[in-house]
Protein backbone atom coordinates (compact mmCIF):
# COMPACT_ATOMS: atom_id res chain seq x y z
CA UNK A 1 0.00 0.00 0.00
CA UNK A 2 1.35 3.24 -1.42
CA UNK A 3 0.96 6.58 1.58
CA UNK A 4 0.90 10.05 0.61
CA UNK A 5 1.54 11.63 3.55
CA UNK A 6 1.56 15.77 4.21
CA UNK A 7 2.47 17.96 7.43
CA UNK A 8 1.92 21.60 7.10
CA UNK A 9 1.73 22.21 10.94
CA UNK A 10 4.86 24.00 10.87
CA UNK A 11 6.19 26.99 8.61
CA UNK A 12 8.47 24.56 6.51
CA UNK A 13 6.27 21.27 7.14
CA UNK A 14 6.92 18.01 5.34
CA UNK A 15 6.13 15.20 2.25
CA UNK A 16 6.64 11.51 2.58
CA UNK A 17 6.10 8.87 0.43
CA UNK A 18 5.57 5.29 2.33
CA UNK A 19 5.19 2.21 0.68
CA UNK A 20 3.84 -0.78 2.85
CA UNK A 21 6.21 -0.23 5.92
CA UNK A 22 9.46 1.53 3.76
CA UNK A 23 9.47 5.43 3.76
CA UNK A 24 10.50 5.66 0.32
CA UNK A 25 10.64 9.73 0.35
CA UNK A 26 10.76 12.68 2.53
CA UNK A 27 11.60 15.87 2.27
CA UNK A 28 11.31 19.47 4.05
CA UNK A 29 9.50 22.17 2.63
CA UNK A 30 10.43 25.37 1.92
CA UNK A 31 9.79 27.87 4.93
CA UNK A 32 10.47 31.29 2.33
CA UNK A 33 7.16 29.84 0.16
CA UNK A 34 3.50 29.41 1.75
CA UNK A 35 2.22 26.31 2.06
CA UNK A 36 -0.36 27.70 -0.29
CA UNK A 37 2.38 28.83 -3.26
CA UNK A 38 4.10 25.16 -3.51
CA UNK A 39 0.77 22.42 -2.74
CA UNK A 40 0.02 20.91 -4.55
CA UNK A 41 2.87 20.81 -7.22
CA UNK A 42 5.65 20.02 -4.54
CA UNK A 43 3.79 16.60 -3.74
CA UNK A 44 2.91 16.00 -7.49
CA UNK A 45 6.56 16.47 -7.91
CA UNK A 46 7.49 13.88 -5.28
CA UNK A 47 5.58 11.34 -6.58
CA UNK A 48 6.99 12.05 -10.63
CA UNK A 49 10.28 11.63 -8.97
CA UNK A 50 9.54 8.31 -8.31
CA UNK A 51 7.44 7.68 -11.38
CA UNK A 52 3.90 7.66 -9.89
CA UNK A 53 1.14 9.90 -10.53
CA UNK A 54 -2.02 10.38 -7.93
CA UNK A 55 -3.90 7.60 -9.05
CA UNK A 56 -0.75 5.00 -7.92
CA UNK A 57 -1.39 6.08 -4.17
CA UNK A 58 -3.69 3.92 -2.30
CA UNK A 59 -4.04 6.19 0.95
CA UNK A 60 -3.52 9.80 1.74
CA UNK A 61 -2.09 11.26 5.01
CA UNK A 62 -2.28 14.62 7.23
CA UNK A 63 -1.81 15.77 9.90
CA UNK A 64 -4.61 17.48 11.80
CA UNK A 65 -2.76 19.21 13.99
CA UNK A 66 -2.13 21.25 16.36
CA UNK A 67 -0.08 23.90 14.34
CA UNK A 68 -0.45 27.10 12.13
CA UNK A 69 -4.62 27.81 11.55
CA UNK A 70 -3.24 28.66 7.91
CA UNK A 71 -1.10 25.58 7.27
CA UNK A 72 -3.58 23.35 9.02
CA UNK A 73 -6.46 24.29 6.56
CA UNK A 74 -4.27 24.40 3.46
CA UNK A 75 -2.64 20.82 4.01
CA UNK A 76 -5.80 18.90 5.26
CA UNK A 77 -8.38 21.15 1.77
CA UNK A 78 -4.85 19.70 -0.45
CA UNK A 79 -5.11 16.01 0.73
CA UNK A 80 -9.07 15.83 0.50
CA UNK A 81 -8.50 17.35 -2.96
CA UNK A 82 -6.31 14.74 -4.00
CA UNK A 83 -8.04 11.65 -2.30
CA UNK A 84 -11.26 13.00 -3.59
CA UNK A 85 -10.15 12.60 -7.34
CA UNK A 86 -8.41 9.52 -6.88
CA UNK A 87 -11.21 8.38 -4.81
CA UNK A 88 -9.29 7.36 -1.95
CA UNK A 89 -9.24 7.06 1.53
CA UNK A 90 -7.35 9.35 4.37
CA UNK A 91 -5.83 9.40 7.46
CA UNK A 92 -5.86 12.12 9.94
CA UNK A 93 -2.51 12.24 11.85
CA UNK A 94 -2.02 14.14 15.42
CA UNK A 95 1.30 15.84 15.47
CA UNK A 96 1.88 15.30 18.53
CA UNK A 97 1.31 11.81 18.58
CA UNK A 98 3.29 11.41 15.65
CA UNK A 99 6.31 13.31 17.60
CA UNK A 100 6.00 10.65 20.56
CA UNK A 101 5.62 8.09 18.02
CA UNK A 102 9.29 9.37 16.57
CA UNK A 103 10.91 9.54 20.06
CA UNK A 104 9.07 6.23 21.01
CA UNK A 105 11.52 4.15 18.87
CA UNK A 106 14.02 3.60 20.92
CA UNK A 107 12.56 3.33 24.32
CA UNK A 108 11.43 0.51 26.27
CA UNK A 109 7.65 -0.07 27.38
CA UNK A 110 6.62 2.49 30.62
CA UNK A 111 8.84 5.38 29.17
CA UNK A 112 7.41 9.09 29.45
CA UNK A 113 7.16 11.07 26.19
CA UNK A 114 6.30 15.22 26.26
CA UNK A 115 5.80 16.02 22.75
CA UNK A 116 6.03 20.06 22.65
CA UNK A 117 5.16 22.07 19.54
CA UNK A 118 5.62 25.63 19.73
CA UNK A 119 1.82 27.74 19.53
CA UNK A 120 3.63 31.33 19.50
CA UNK A 121 3.09 33.58 22.50
CA UNK A 122 5.35 31.94 24.16
CA UNK A 123 3.05 28.64 24.85
CA UNK A 124 3.22 25.16 23.78
CA UNK A 125 0.63 22.74 21.91
CA UNK A 126 1.54 19.73 24.39
CA UNK A 127 1.04 16.23 24.95
CA UNK A 128 2.02 13.59 27.40
CA UNK A 129 1.86 9.97 26.56
CA UNK A 130 3.18 6.26 28.40
CA UNK A 131 5.06 4.18 25.88
CA UNK A 132 3.48 0.85 25.22
CA UNK A 133 4.52 -2.68 23.80
CA UNK A 134 3.24 -2.44 20.52
CA UNK A 135 5.84 -1.95 18.10
CA UNK A 136 6.54 1.74 17.09
CA UNK A 137 3.95 3.79 14.93
CA UNK A 138 1.40 1.23 15.79
CA UNK A 139 -1.69 2.76 17.36
CA UNK A 140 -0.83 0.58 21.15
CA UNK A 141 2.45 2.34 20.81
CA UNK A 142 1.67 5.06 23.04
CA UNK A 143 -0.48 5.30 26.28
CA UNK A 144 -2.10 9.12 26.31
CA UNK A 145 -1.60 10.45 29.68
CA UNK A 146 -2.12 14.21 29.46
CA UNK A 147 -3.99 15.26 25.83
CA UNK A 148 -3.81 17.86 23.77
CA UNK A 149 -3.32 21.48 25.22
CA UNK A 150 -1.84 24.60 24.91
CA UNK A 151 -0.49 27.26 27.37
CA UNK A 152 3.40 28.77 29.05
CA UNK A 153 5.44 26.10 29.43
CA UNK A 154 6.25 26.39 33.32
CA UNK A 155 1.93 26.18 33.38
CA UNK A 156 2.26 22.58 31.60
CA UNK A 157 5.48 21.10 33.62
CA UNK A 158 3.74 22.18 36.32
CA UNK A 159 0.41 20.48 36.09
CA UNK A 160 2.64 17.26 34.85
CA UNK A 161 4.54 17.42 37.50
CA UNK A 162 3.06 14.08 39.04
CA UNK A 163 3.65 12.17 36.29
CA UNK A 164 7.22 13.49 35.23
CA UNK A 165 8.72 12.88 38.86
CA UNK A 166 7.94 8.81 38.25
CA UNK A 167 10.52 8.52 35.94
CA UNK A 168 13.17 9.72 33.32
CA UNK A 169 11.00 11.99 30.32
CA UNK A 170 12.17 11.90 26.73
CA UNK A 171 11.11 15.64 25.02
CA UNK A 172 10.68 16.05 21.19
CA UNK A 173 9.38 18.90 19.03
CA UNK A 174 9.96 22.62 18.11
CA UNK A 175 8.92 23.68 21.54
CA UNK A 176 11.10 21.61 23.60
CA UNK A 177 13.86 23.50 21.25
CA UNK A 178 12.30 26.72 22.37
CA UNK A 179 12.12 26.14 26.20
CA UNK A 180 14.74 23.49 26.97
CA UNK A 181 16.06 25.73 29.45
CA UNK A 182 12.76 25.83 31.61
CA UNK A 183 11.94 22.29 30.79
CA UNK A 184 15.91 21.22 32.21
CA UNK A 185 15.85 23.54 35.33
CA UNK A 186 12.40 22.21 36.20
CA UNK A 187 13.20 18.65 35.84
CA UNK A 188 17.10 18.64 36.35
CA UNK A 189 18.68 15.16 35.63
CA UNK A 190 15.58 13.41 34.57
CA UNK A 191 14.93 15.16 31.15
CA UNK A 192 16.59 13.79 27.63
CA UNK A 193 15.77 16.67 24.21
CA UNK A 194 15.72 15.15 21.64
CA UNK A 195 16.24 16.46 17.90
CA UNK A 196 13.14 17.87 16.56
CA UNK A 197 12.38 15.52 13.20
CA UNK A 198 10.51 15.87 9.95
CA UNK A 199 6.98 14.25 10.40
CA UNK A 200 5.28 13.64 7.31
CA UNK A 201 7.23 10.14 7.25
CA UNK A 202 5.99 9.28 10.66
CA UNK A 203 2.28 10.66 9.64
CA UNK A 204 2.69 8.11 6.73
CA UNK A 205 3.47 4.95 8.82
CA UNK A 206 0.83 5.67 11.29
CA UNK A 207 -1.51 6.03 9.04
CA UNK A 208 -0.52 2.82 7.26
CA UNK A 209 -0.73 0.74 10.25
CA UNK A 210 -4.20 2.89 10.96
CA UNK A 211 -6.21 1.98 7.47
CA UNK A 212 -4.95 -1.86 8.20
CA UNK A 213 -7.21 -1.66 10.89
CA UNK A 214 -9.66 -0.58 9.05
CA UNK A 215 -9.90 2.89 10.36
CA UNK A 216 -9.50 5.35 7.35
CA UNK A 217 -12.19 7.80 6.85
CA UNK A 218 -13.47 9.35 3.60
CA UNK A 219 -12.02 12.88 2.40
CA UNK A 220 -14.80 14.78 4.01
CA UNK A 221 -14.82 14.02 7.17
CA UNK A 222 -11.29 15.06 8.03
CA UNK A 223 -11.28 17.91 10.91
CA UNK A 224 -8.65 20.32 11.50
CA UNK A 225 -7.69 19.39 15.81
CA UNK A 226 -6.99 23.21 16.44
CA UNK A 227 -6.44 23.25 20.22
CA UNK A 228 -6.39 26.64 20.78
CA UNK A 229 -9.62 28.78 19.47
CA UNK A 230 -9.00 30.39 16.17
CA UNK A 231 -8.10 34.35 16.52
CA UNK A 232 -10.90 35.49 14.82
CA UNK A 233 -13.78 33.41 16.86
CA UNK A 234 -12.09 34.83 19.97
CA UNK A 235 -12.13 38.65 18.13
CA UNK A 236 -15.99 38.01 17.15
CA UNK A 237 -16.52 36.81 20.64
CA UNK A 238 -15.65 39.42 22.40
CA UNK A 239 -17.23 42.00 20.44
CA UNK A 240 -20.43 40.06 20.65
CA UNK A 241 -19.89 40.56 24.73
CA UNK A 242 -18.99 44.64 23.98
CA UNK A 243 -22.15 44.85 22.53
CA UNK A 244 -22.42 47.35 19.22
CA UNK A 245 -20.31 50.72 19.63
CA UNK A 246 -22.47 53.61 21.19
Amino acid sequence: MRVLALDTTTRAGSLALVDEDHLVDEVSGDPSQTHAERLPGKMLALLARHGLTVPDVDLFAVASGPGSFTGLRIGIATIQGLAFTSARPVVAVSALGALAQMASAALQPGSLVAAWMDAHRHDVFAALYRVGADPVFRPGRLLEIAGPTVGDPAGILARWAEHLAETPTWFIGDGTALHGDAIRTARASQVHILPTPLLAGAIGRIALATARRGEAILPGAVRPLYVRRPDAELDRERKAQLGPPQ
